[in-house]
């Protein structure tokens, strides 16, 4: 991958100044030490790969039970992942969906708007990808780009964004009061845990496609998305559709905890509460108070 020009950036972490060039393929040291801790992480190490397929089996099997009963009930849900590049809402997702029909499970990634779009209600283009009876739609980013990504990189005005925070607690109450099973997700994750993911990306063939101009755009403006992410949570987490916040330094903790939260939250027939298990309060808990 040539770009030919330098894409060496200083950054202020935990107070120090620190370069990072992504085109460099050692990744330093203070990265890599600081990556699992980075964000206030609760956890020395990640979890054992052998525990967590072990228990990743287990839900995916209960969700293929809450599938058949949305399907014999009618039942629809719509969850939606956010957090910053390389949070991990791809990979969350793929676990949820990986074993569930896909004629009923659908996944939502939408690219850049189109003119045409751009024109419309702002919430249309997600709102057409709404399920119909037992159907489940996975969003992967959502009507949220408004909230963080946006006013962050100049890609909506000040009354836009405006606009968007009042008018989406309402948004969502009318989708909950519609019968709608509605989660929200967001991903949090470390800066350095954030540069190593994106140093992953850049050095490794079949992963080089994830890292877009907008990562590395996005990589001096580390406190002006935290501030847009406090906002977010303050403003849209409501009763009818709270923020369920995961700490997701390790993805496998994150994952396993993402499917426990859903699958606790739904009285389908079958609901095994011992494959389930216990969500970890050191990973998942809900709105802006968790990440204070």
């Amino acid at each position: 991958m040539s770009t030919g020009e330098s894409r060496t950036v200083d950054l202020t972490i935990g107070g120090k100044k620190r370069r990072f060039d992504i085109d460099n393929p050692t990744l330093p040291g203070w990265i890599d030490d600081q990556a699992l801790a980075s964000g206030n992480y609760p956890y020395d190490d990640k979890l054992n790969r052998e525990k967590y397929e072990k228990q990743l089996e287990k839900l995916q099997i209960e969700l293929v039970k809450m599938q058949f009963w949305m399907q014999a009930t009618g039942k629809r849900m719509v969850a939606l992942f956010e957090g910053r590049d390389a949070a991990g809402k791809g990979g969350t997702i793929f676990s949820i969906r990986t074993y569930l029909n896909p004629r009923s499970a659908r996944v939502v990634a939408l690219t850049k708007p189109t003119e045409t779009e751009v024109g419309q209600w702002y919430y249309q283009r997600y709102a057409t990808h709404f399920p119909t009876k037992g159907e489940i739609v996975l969003y992967d980013r959502s009507w949220y780009n408004r909230a963080v990504v946006e006013p962050v990189m100049g890609f909506c005005t000040p009354a836009q964004y405006d606009s968007f925070m009042r008018a989406t607690p309402r948004f969502e109450k009318l989708l909950v009061e519609d019968g709608v099973h509605f989660f929200k997700f967001w991903l949090d994750i470390g800066q350095e845990m954030q540069l190593k993911r994106f140093h992953d990306r850049r050095h490794d063939p079949l992963k080089i496609w994830k890292l877009s101009p907008m990562d590395i755009a996005a990589l001096t403006k580390w406190d002006q998305y935290t501030e847009k992410r406090n906002k977010m949570l303050e403003e849209t987490h409501t009763k009818e559709a709270p923020w369920a916040i995961l700490r997701a330094n390790d993805k496998r903790r994150s994952r396993l905890n993402a499917i426990r939260h859903i699958l606790l939250s739904l009285d389908y027939e079958g609901k095994d509460k011992d494959a389930i298990g216990e969500i970890d309060d050191k990973i998942l808990g809900f709105g802006p108070k968790y990440l204070k």
